[in-house]
């Protein structure tokens, strides 16, 4: 079950607006997944060239269409500048149907709880609105702040799910799990 409500479009959180990306917003996508720093820990996810952005972005769309959710563009309520994105996709882990969180941030956004704030929002989003398929966090070992995001969305360590990922060995934090 989804929710193809254009109200899912937009999530708020007390200092975060949550919406869906526009075109407007290719630029962002550019600029956060081209630091290096960004993407030091998913080296697969950087891009290079403005034209990748806009692939990402008809690809993140594309999704919103397919199942009326995806990643979100994370802003601060009183500012337009693009903080960075969270959200969720559907994908298949071990052979189960599960959602996966996203978050990653500009380097000018770390430490402040932005992403946690947004993990927090789209955990609860997903729990209401896609409650079918368990919702699970791919993180990187080494990654220690994504990690600490992925326990304040509320999410635990399931290491019998860890495995290899894009981009190598995957620790998975899951929200609920079919018995």
């Amino acid at each position: 079950m989804t929710d193809r409500n254009p109200a899912a479009e937009e999530l708020q959180t007390a200092r975060l607006t949550l919406r869906r990306p526009a075109e407007g917003d290719i630029d962002a996508i550019f600029a956060i997944h081209h630091d290096p720093d960004t993407c030091l820990h998913n080296p697969s996810d950087a891009l290079a060239r403005l034209d990748e952005a806009e692939a990402l972005y008809r690809r993140w769309n594309d999704q919103w269409q397919r199942c009326g959710y995806g990643y979100w563009v994370v802003r601060r309520r009183d500012s337009d500048r693009q903080l960075g994105f969270c959200g969720i996709k559907p994908m298949e882990l071990r052979g189960m149907k599960v959602l996966n969180l996203f978050y990653r941030f500009a380097t000018s956004a770390w430490g402040r709880g932005y992403a946690g704030e947004s993990a927090m929002a789209v955990t609860a989003w997903a729990s209401r609105h896609v409650p079918g398929l368990p919702l699970i966090a791919r993180v990187r070992p080494a990654n220690i702040a994504s990690q600490h995001v992925a326990i304040r969305a509320g999410l635990t360590r399931k290491e019998h799910l860890d495995g290899t990922g894009y981009d190598g060995f995957d620790w998975i934090y899951a929200a609920k799990l079919p018995n």
